[in-house]
């Protein structure tokens, strides 16, 4: 979640009100070594508060949040621009066309597998997280957070520093739990645990 300060010079104190209504309170370490309440907010209000703030400086931002809107729309209407977006992204950061391909499907095979959860009871969050932590335990011997720390690595995202062939097993691991999840008509977290732990 991101996190700020926020600064309490607004231009009026009805839009200060609605600002502080996206945050919350936390205590956080300042360099003096001592925790103060502060206003945070994630990273979807912190997009609303952006919104809100009617200075010209918030402008940039605003028109950004309106073409990445706009973007997604397009996505929504025609899937096919949301992949070449993706590959483009990846070839921007020099990956080869082999790879990206091969990390293409492993996006479209993830996004069936958590269709196929979500119509049998498994509920989005924490519960995606064990599941999948159960089918890399047995796929590849470790869960996500030892596969990550293997690679060095910290907030990165696992996949998009994955080898060709962990992509494919990956890939294998999440086809084979839902091929289960379906074969053994899994319904619920418990079931469509064991389904994971088959699949993998």
């Amino acid at each position: 979640a991101t996190e700020t300060k926020i600064d309490n010079s607004m231009s009026s104190e009805k839009e200060s009100n609605q600002s502080f209504a996206f945050c919350e309170r936390l205590k956080l370490l300042r360099p003096d070594g001592k925790t103060y309440p502060t206003d945070c907010a994630n990273t979807e209000n912190m997009f609303r508060i952006i919104q809100s703030i009617p200075s010209p400086n918030a402008e940039p931002f605003k028109l950004w949040l309106a073409k990445v809107g706009y973007e997604r729309v397009q996505e929504i209407e025609n899937p096919e621009l949301a992949a070449e977006r993706a590959r483009q992204y990846y070839r921007d950061l020099g990956y080869d066309e082999k790879w990206i391909e091969t990390r293409i499907q492993t996006i479209a095979i993830r996004g069936q597998l958590t269709d196929e959860w979500r119509a049998r009871g498994v509920q989005e969050g924490l519960e995606y997280a064990i599941l999948t932590a159960e089918i890399s335990r047995a796929t590849f011997g470790l869960v996500p957070a030892e596969h990550k720390s293997l690679k060095g690595l910290n907030r990165e995202n696992l996949r998009d520093h994955m080898t060709d062939i962990e992509l494919i097993f990956t890939m294998l691991g999440e086809e084979g739990t839902k091929r289960e999840a379906i074969d053994g008509d899994a319904q619920g977290f418990e079931e469509n645990k064991e389904a994971a732990k088959k699949g993998g």
